[in-house]
This record gives C-alpha cells, structure tokens and sequence, in this order.
C-alpha cells in the first residue's frame, strides 16, 4: 500500500486520466521504475502521461502536495536520472508527433520519439538530427535533449545545445511557456514575475566576472554535462534563449520538455572509413590531435584491451590477434557532399598520419559492407565486454573529457589509474577527436570489499581529471546521481553555487528530480545500487539497457523484455532470501499476465540486445517449466496424431466459414462474441478475417522429370487453412505455390508423411519442448530423403516454420522461405507485369530476424506499382494464435500501421505467416494473403 499523500495525488489525477495508465502495484513500480543505470529506486506512482494537459495537471498536483517528481522517456540513461522514490512520470507512448519544417531545414518533435526515426524522416531532405549518441536506435529526443546526449560525430558543435531552436517548457507548478510565442513570453513574463529579470541578473553578473565567464567558456570547448548548462549565461543575450538553452542537459531537475524545433545538420552521402593502428595509446592521441585540423568527422580510439574483445568475433581481421598490449587503433571517418571532395579529404588525412608511426598502411574504404565490418568493430566493444562479464556483476560505463592540448599525457595516466586498481578487463575506448573516452568496468556492487575499491579507483580518476588536466568527469553520459557529489569539486564554489542558484529559481521546492545533479551527499553515488543476482544463462547477461524495448511489441501494453527480466530477478532474488513472501507473491502473480500470457515470444527483442538475449525463448522456457504432466501428454498426442489435428481442424474451420456466410457477419459476430464471453474468453476470438478449411495437397511428385526440381513442405498451418470468405481468392496457399512453381518449370517433391510433419513451432510457442524437438527432427530426416541429403532446395511457405527450421535442422538442408525462394530462384524464370495498383506488405518476425525482410519488399515492388510499408511495426502480436485468445495484443501490434494504411489506400495486403496474415486483415481491413498470391497473379512462365 502506497502512503496517504500518493493516494490522495493518484484521486486527484484519476478526474482527467485513466486508471489503467496510473500504477501503484509493485510489478509495475518495479518494472517501470528501472532503467539502463547502476542504481535502483522504487517510485511510489507510475504514470503514462498522454499530453501537455495531463503533465501539466500532475505536475500542478504534485506541486501541491510537494511530492517530488521524475521523467522518463526510453529510460536508457546510465547515471541515475531517471530513477525514483516519489512519482515517476513518462512520457513516451503518445509523444511522437513531428512536423518537417523549411523543407527538412528544421523539425519539430515531442520528447517520445526515437531519435533514429528523426534520421530516417529527415534522411530524404539530405538532413540528419544533429545529436548523435550510441543508444539513439532505442533513446528517445526527450532523453537525448534533456541530457545533452552526443556521440561519435556530433561533439560540440551538432550537439542539442547547439541545434536547439525553440522549446515548449511545462514548469514545477504546472505553467507552460512557448518560447516561440509571443504571447506565451508575455504571459510567461507577467504569470511569473522576476523570472526573466533574474535570469538577465544572472547574465549580467556572469559576464561581468571575466575570470568566471572565461573559465566557462573553455570547460565547454571540450563535451560537458556536468552539473547543469552554465554557458547560455554567456553565450546567449536573449533570456529566453538562455531559458533554452538552461534546460540542455538539466536532466528533468529543471523542468519538463513537451516539445522542441530542432535545427537540423547535413548528411553527406559520400563517406570513407578507415582504420589506423598505432604502436601505443600516446602516438595515437597526438595522431588525433593532428587530425583535428583535418577533415575528419570522427576519431573512435580503441585501446588493446578493446581490440581483444572483439577480435574473435566474426568479421574481425585476424591480424588484429598478433598486436602487442600496447597497440591502439583509431577509426577515422570522412564525409563529403561528392567522390572528389573525400578523395580530396582522404589524401589530407593521409600526410598528416605521415608524421606518425603506424602498425600497417593506412587505407580507406568507402564501400559501405566495408565501413559496415569496420563499424561494427567499434560497435561491438561495449557489448563483448559486458558479455564477458561474472553474473552478478554491473557493466559500468564511465565517462570522461579531456582538453585536446594534453589528451595524450591525461589519457595514458587514465589507463594506468584503471589498472592500478585491478580492472584487469577494464577497456577504454570513445570519441578521441573530442577528447572523450568512456571506461568500461566489470563491477561487484555486492561485496563491500569491491565497492571500495571502485570508490577508490574513481576519486582517483577524479582527482586526476580535475585537478591536474581541468577535465569533465561527465562529457556526455549526464551528472545523475553518480556524479553529482563531485560536481562542485569540477566546477568550483561559485560555479555550484551558480547551479543552486538556477536549481531554486526553477523549482523552489526542490520537487523536480531531487537528488540528481544538485545533492548534498558525498556518498550518493555509493548507494541503492541495482541488484543483479544470477537467475537464468538466457537473461544474466542483460545490463537492462533498455535498448530491446524499441522492437518489444508488447512495450505499453503489458511488460517489455527488460522488463521480464528485471521481475524475474526480482523474483529469484526474493526466493533465495526467503524474505518478504508478500512481494513475491504479488510479483508471481501479476507476471502470468503481464509477462509471460502478453510475450509474443517472437524474440525481436534480440535483434537489438548489444548481448544478444532472446528473452521470448526464456519466457517459453518459463512456459515449459510449468506445463504439467497432463498437458505435456496432450501436447505428445496432438504431434503423434497432427494428421488428424489438421483434418479436424480443416472441417472446423469450414463449419465455421459455412455458417459465417450463411448467418452475415453482423449476426454471426455476434453469437461468436457472447459464447465467448459467456465461456470467459476460453473460446477464441472470431473474426471475418477466420479462414475456412483447407487440405494438404497430395504427395505425388509433380513434374517429375524436370530438370530443375524443389522439395515443397506445405506448413501444417497452410494444410489446414484456406482464405477467408471475403479475401478476392479462392485457391489456398499450396494450390498457389504449386502453380507458381509449376510456371517457373520446376519438379515438384514432398517429403514422406507430409500430412504428419511440423517444424515443432506450435509446440515450442507453447513450452513443450520435447515435441516440438520430435516434431523438428521428423521433418528433418523426411527433407533429407526428400532433398538427397540437400541436392535439391526446401521450400516452406511459412516464415516463422522456416526460421526455426534454419535454427534446428542439418546445414546440407538448402531452406527457403517464399520471398527469399522466389528472389533468388525464379526472377529469371518469370514474366512479370506489375498491377497498377498499391499493395501493403508486412514484414513477419522471422524474416527480419533471418536478415530478408527487404527482399519481401523487393518482390512486391516486382509485382505492383506501388508498395506500402508501415513504418515502426515491429510483431503484428497475432504471435501464432496467441491472436485469438488475446486479440487487444495484435491490435497494438497494428495501431501505428492503421492510419497509414488508411491514408495510403492499398487494395490488399501480402506476407509470408498465414497467422500473421489474419491479424492483419483483422486489424488493418484489407484482405492480406501470402506473397504467392501476387507473385501468382503477375507472372507467367518464360517458356
């Protein structure tokens, strides 16, 4: 139970905003209250924020009541600044619109939109957003902005602060200002007086220190986001601007963000790679100091420590393994609006590098697979260390700035402070063109023993950053809780003093994010450390970044996979303690639900994972262990007998389809509905989209003596089900391919017992392993026969039967799903003649995960003479039939695809997933079928 002033905050809130986004249960103040940092806090009220009005109304409430407040985006923050005791409010779901403005010059954004999506909108203009950190496929603008995030290109000059043109600012009592309105200044003017005139106060007597507005002025030549932005008061004339500018990298202790016009930067097309090695990590940061006066774009320095993290993985050079411990490289880019300009660039990076010994020539490469492979090295340091890591332990990353004058001296004293104090397996790497490098850590917050010599390491780093080179000890990971006892000690007593002075002009009361930045404690940033306690291989690597939520379909819906993960911890925590059986129970209890029934289990989780977790397989691994024996018997029956589950399943579906057209629609929906209401939604939902009944085709080989021949495996799911009573076709799915085939000039075999054979996905879905191992095992050894140990290719007609296929079965078996069969074996074999309509595609699970879900798009565009995509779809969370049982999944699955359907108009819908297909229709309203269908539809045979 919450305390007597959070209830009386959650009545009053309640008058304008649903209960069902207002939480007080421990699962979702758990589950909510985590995000990608060190430290854990457990809010007492979790809200969904939709809009400006309710913000502004908890905001008011809350000012009231002089509860303290927190915000929360993506929560991939790793200081400590979105985590909290009081109220935590999001505000992502629902914060996503964005206006494109002066022709890409500009754009406008709410704080819940993923900073990568801002990319792909302003890409077409030849414009990108300026900020660039390493998390922004999953951070979102909110986040980016409100802690001045930057990255690996963007350093001081494309950062937030920089591009940031106006912003919408909801303050601690609720009262907004526009500071692109004229009125909205005004108003601000007169509703708050003696605002503006402090802030021009401020100004004033900070530029009239000439020592102090000199001292700020070169902190921030070099990345800074320590403590709160002092530079506007010197940077900027207009107290507005500096009202602005005051709220980068304020981290939520200032004030609310609701929305922003952003001054966006030029994306060159033309771009070259390369990478340099050095003898040892000095040569390397004088070769960056040089190249600073270059055209370069950036520097990523990685230290030997780095390289050997990744240097089995695959792609790496091998040669990478024969480096002595001191070899450190840098990978360099340039860009350029043209090929002669970068070869221009390149050739004046080369005669710089001259002066400086290198391991091996330096060469460019402006293939983009090779800048990818080169990239990816870079990319792949932080999650092969933090794989590496014990279970139990935290993957820290710290974070550091030094001024370019003395980057290599301070950098090699840095590698010897970490190795001083045994973080053997500590690497440093970063942005070495704006003298920021980040320190990874493999910590033991368990053992006390462990924590002080973490203290210890870090007052050394400390101590060697400030004092000594006058560097940030947050360059732009923020201040948070982790270094907010150190920012006086940074900064000075007038410069803290300054930012108490900013901290009480805007939140008097101290409510907005206390503790974070401004705090009192020298010991913060060694307490309430997140537990990570061993509970499953699958899941303890995970470091709760966050960074699967952004492709986790049930994200606002029920949990994410950090989420499960974070309960599931939890949960293992509690029984080995023995401690608190109350919180357990309750926490057992809610995940049923909202962890385990709500996981699609599609497992595209772990495409963004930087440790690659699959947290659906833990969640069906969960599911397995609580089968019972019965079910696990059933489940055996229903694999040893799956001729007779088709076939009935066939005529269900067919009595059901008869009475649909006999009935209508209307009346049949409605019978449908209240039987299964009445049953407590043990029935299945029905939907017009319900296929009828379908059969397996007949085992006789087709075309016998054909010189090119195919396996065909129809999908039990495609031997059951036909179309639905109002899809514009009548043939099924096999009938289809086979056609197709058949046009193509192929020989047609089916593997012996076809009628009896599964790929094991229904079974695996559902947790019993065993037969879904028998089933996948089966069908394995009838493919070889049928294929002669892999002479002739397999075809499924199902993505998701594939997948697992590919995962599970002997790699001479040549498996293909339709898109990726037709585009790599019958373009040539085929006459196309696009329609002159538009088509819609869904791209299923399992294609993406496979790597091919562009060639669905690529056959469509072969086939009609418009295609359609929804952007940001992840699952269509029809999950199999987990569709029929949960049907509010796949409607959120679809929501943000509905209204591009609409607007676009496309006559009919194509994939590779009968299920997935039933979803779609049901949610998008238009028939959607296998691409077969259209491939069918628009080709003939060359001959």
């Amino acid at each position: 139970m919450i305390d007597v002033e959070y209830q009386k905050y959650v009545k009053a809130i309640s008058t304008q905003i649903p209960e069902e986004r207002i939480f007080t249960d421990t699962l979702h103040r758990l589950a909510y209250g985590t995000d990608g940092g060190f430290y854990r806090l457990e809010p007492q009220v979790v809200v969904r924020v939709a809009n400006e009005k309710e913000m502004q109304l908890c905001l008011r409430e809350a000012s009231s009541r002089k509860l303290p407040v927190t915000f929360k985006a993506a929560g991939t923050s790793l200081s400590g600044q979105t985590i909290s005791d009081s109220i935590l409010l999001m505000a992502s779901d629902g914060w996503e619109d964005y206006e494109v403005l002066e022709e890409g010059q500009k754009i406008r954004l709410q704080p819940g939109i993923i900073g990568a999506k801002v990319n792909t909108i302003l890409a077409p203009y030849g414009r990108k957003f300026g900020p660039d950190p390493a998390s922004i496929n999953s951070a979102m603008v909110g986040g980016i902005i409100i802690n001045n995030a930057s990255g690996m290109n963007c350093g001081t000059h494309e950062n937030a602060y920089q591009t940031i043109e106006s912003a919408k600012i909801i303050f601690a009592d609720g009262t907004l200002l526009d500071t692109a309105d004229a009125d909205s200044r005004e108003s601000f003017r007169r509703t708050r007086p003696g605002f503006i005139e402090k802030i021009e106060e401020i100004r004033d007597r900070v530029r009239a220190d000439e020592a102090f507005a000199a001292r700020i002025r070169k902190k921030y030549s070099i990345k800074n986001t320590t403590g709160f932005s002092i530079n506007p008061f010197v940077d900027y004339d207009d107290p507005f601007q500096i009202i602005i500018n005051l709220m980068i990298g304020s981290e939520g202790a200032l004030a609310f963000i609701s929305e922003v016009v952003m001054r966006s930067v030029p994306n060159y097309p033309c771009k070259a790679s390369s990478m340099v090695y050095f003898p040892d990590i000095m040569t390397a940061c004088r070769a960056t100091v040089a190249l600073k006066e270059g055209p370069v774009d950036g520097a990523e320095l990685l230290d030997r420590l780095a390289l050997k993290s990744v240097e089995n993985e695959k792609g790496i050079p091998d040669f990478i393994k024969q480096f002595d411990e001191t070899t450190t490289a840098v990978l360099l880019e340039t860009m350029a609006l043209d090929d002669d300009t970068l070869a221009e660039n390149i050739a004046q990076i080369k005669n710089i590098l001259d002066d400086f010994t290198t391991l091996r020539p330096v060469e460019f490469t402006s293939d983009p697979a090779e800048n990818a492979q080169l990239w990816n090295i870079r990319k792949g340091v932080f999650p092969a260390v933090g794989g590496m890591r014990e279970i139990g332990t935290t993957c820290l990353i710290e974070d550091v700035a030094y001024h370019m004058d003395t980057l290599a001296e301070a950098t090699k004293e840095l590698q010897d402070i970490v190795a001083e104090y045994g973080y053997t397996d500590a690497v440093i790497y970063g942005h070495a063109l704006e003298g920021n490098f980040h320190f990874i850590l493999n910590q033991d917050f368990s053992d006390p023993k462990e924590v002080e010599r973490y203290e210890k390491m870090m007052h050394a780093v400390i101590e060697m950053t400030v004092d000594k080179y006058d560097g940030s000890l947050k360059a732009e990971h923020g201040t948070g809780r982790n270094m907010a006892p150190f920012v006086k000690k940074e900064w000075g007593e007038k410069g803290y003093e300054l930012m108490r002075e900013i901290k009480q002009l805007f939140d008097p009361d101290t409510i907005l994010n206390p503790g974070v930045i401004i705090n009192d404690d020298p010991e913060c940033y060694l307490k309430n450390f997140k537990p990570l306690p061993q509970c499953d291989p699958i899941i303890d690597k995970c470091i709760e970044c966050g960074f699967c939520e952004v492709n986790c379909m049930s994200n606002n819906f029920s949990l994410t996979a950090r989420q499960r993960i974070v309960i599931q911890r939890e949960i293992t925590r509690l029984k080995k303690s023995g401690k608190n059986p109350e919180r357990l129970a309750e926490l057992e209890k809610g995940f049923i639900f909202e962890g385990d029934e709500s996981c699609a289990g599609d497992g595209l989780c772990q495409t963004s994972c930087p440790v690659s977790i699959d947290t659906g397989k833990y969640i069906k691994q969960i599911r397995a262990a609580n089968r019972s024996k019965l079910s696990k018997k059933i489940g055996k029956f229903t694999g040893d007998h799956l001729d007779l589950v088709c076939s009935s399943a066939s005529v269900a579906l067919g009595v059901v389809g008869g009475m649909h057209s006999l009935l209508g629609t209307k009346n049949f929906g409605k019978i449908c509905d209240t039987a299964r209401s009445v049953s407590g939604n043990r029935i299945p939902q029905w939907t017009p989209a319900m296929p009828k009944g379908a059969s397996a085709p007949k085992a006789t080989p087709i075309n016998a003596h054909a010189e090119k021949k195919v396996v065909y495996f129809p999908a039990c799911i495609t031997r059951s089900m036909g179309p639905a009573k109002d899809d514009p076709v009548n043939d099924s799915v096999t009938e289809v391919t086979i056609r197709v085939l058949k046009k193509a000039g192929y020989g047609i075999i089916f593997p012996e017992g076809m009628k009896n054979l599964c790929c094991g996905t229904p079974w695996e879905s559902k947790g019993f392993i065993e037969t879904a191992d028998m089933k996948s095992s089966e069908l394995e050894k009838a493919l070889l026969i049928a294929s002669e140990q892999g002479k002739y290719p397999v075809l499924c007609d199902t993505s998701p039967c594939l997948y697992r296929m590919r995962k599970v079965m002997d790699s001479k078996l040549e498996l293909y799903e339709p898109i990726e069969f037709v585009h790599k074996f019958l373009l040539d074999k085929l006459d196309f003649t696009p329609k002159k309509e538009t088509v819609a595609i869904h791209q299923t699970c399992s294609t993406k995960k496979m790597g091919i879900a562009a060639l669905l798009k690529d056959v469509a565009s072969m086939c009609a003479e418009k295609v359609v995509l929804p952007p940001d779809v992840n699952c269509c969370g029809f999950a199999g039939d987990k569709g029929f049982h949960i049907p509010d999944l796949n409607a959120h699955g679809l929501r943000k695809a509905v209204p591009v359907i609409k607007q676009e108009g496309p006559v009919a819908g194509y994939s590779n997933s009968r299920t997935c297909e039933i979803g779609c229709t049901s949610e998008l309203g238009i028939p959607y079928m296998s691409i077969m269908y259209l491939v069918d539809e628009v080709t003939t045979g060359k001959n």
